[in-house]
């Protein structure tokens, strides 16, 4: 390898942690060592000469607070990553009288025994490593090592970590991918083209490097990025620039005669449902309003679909996208910061958007 490459390869990689991420990583590995110790010293029973938490915990730690939508840092992986690797370094202690042996028996099967069971934690090879190595405290604790207090420390980190990361606007655990669906079934249209979950599944084992990453996630990614290629290729339009103004609407209070007229007259097919002060609240559609089963004076509130999704004055129109054609929207009232009626957005304005970023291209 050229020196030079190799000495760029010393440098930090390109990715950085934003003030807020930094700050629920300090705080919550804070939060969640000092509760494990404490829990773990709470437990009646323990035995005289073992620590009250583990140094591995502090691995642990990094991964749930630091890096908790890694496949690594999952509840599966850390609990039965730590709790078995533990198992196998105590079983290793008791048989292998040689100390450095023990050590590279225990690693060395703690990281295929993870692998087949697909609970691979860094940290639990550092929790069979201590089993294995450990004072003569660990020894005459035996098997219960892996319980007390790795397993309270654990399960304590992990119940931490889910508190913090969630309160803080990061969901943990990370959402694995959805399952596909069953055969007959067509996908939602904006799944139907572009790459597929199975295009990055079978890249990731063709390129044979075991990525510590899911499918679902690097999909998301692309597909992210490509939504904001579509709003620059769309000049970074917003809805506000799209959305018509003059909005004929409904009160909850009114009939569906009222309703009825109103489309009638001005050639509509939906009604914004906007209380007295302008608030969005529902929506009425033609198919709401001629249901033969429905009486002419029956109040709007009663047939309405609310709550009633709602786009932004400065919501990118590439958005729309999803929300029209994997939801199967036709109408979106758009709404100001307060939640007033701003005016409303069909798919016939967003076809027209496409067709001519499609025929400027």
């Amino acid at each position: 390898m050229d020196r030079r490459v190799w000495i760029g390869a010393l440098r930090p990689g390109p990715v950085g942690y934003r003030r807020t991420e930094v700050l629920r990583g300090g705080l919550g590995a804070l939060l969640g060592i000092a509760l494990a110790g404490v829990s773990a010293h709470a437990v009646p029973g323990g035995p005289v000469g073992l620590p009250w938490i583990v140094a591995p915990m502090g691995a642990t730690a990094v991964l749930l607070f630091a890096a908790p939508a890694s496949p690594l840092a999952q509840p599966w992986p850390v609990l039965v990553g730590n709790t078995l690797s533990t198992l196998v370094g105590v079983a290793a202690g008791k048989l292998l009288d040689d100390v450095t042996l023990a050590a590279a028996v225990a690693v060395g099967v703690a990281i295929p025994v993870m692998m087949l069971l697909r609970c691979v934690h860094p940290p639990g090879g550092a929790c069979a490593l201590f089993a294995a190595v450990g004072t003569a405290a660990v020894a005459d604790h035996g098997w219960a090592f892996a319980l007390w207090p790795v397993g309270v420390d654990t399960v304590v980190l992990l119940a931490v970590a889910t508190l913090v990361n969630n309160l803080t606007g990061r969901p943990y655990p990370h959402v694995p991918d959805p399952p596909a669906p069953p055969p007959g079934t067509d996908p939602p249209p904006t799944s139907r083209v572009g790459l597929q979950p199975e295009d990055v599944r079978a890249a990731m084992e063709r390129l044979d490097r075991g990525l510590d990453v899911m499918p679902g996630d690097v999909l998301a990614l692309v597909r992210d990025a490509e939504a904001h290629a579509l709003d620059r290729r769309l000049g970074q339009l917003r809805v506000g620039a799209l959305m018509a103004r003059d909005v004929r609407t409904v009160q909850p209070q009114e009939t569906l005669y009222r309703a009825r007229m109103l489309m009638n007259q001005h050639a509509v097919k939906a009604l914004p449902v906007v209380t007295g002060d302008g608030h969005v609240v529902g929506i009425v559609t033609v198919h709401d309003l001629f249901n033969t089963d429905i009486v002419a004076f029956t109040p709007v509130a009663e047939v309405m679909t609310s709550p009633v999704s709602t786009v932004g004055v400065d919501t990118p129109v590439s958005e729309l996208v999803g929300l029209m054609a994997d939801r199967g929207l036709r109408h979106l009232p758009v709404v100001d910061d307060d939640g007033r009626l701003a005016g409303i957005v069909t798919r016939a304005e967003l076809v027209a958007v496409l067709h001519r970023a499609l025929v400027g291209s």
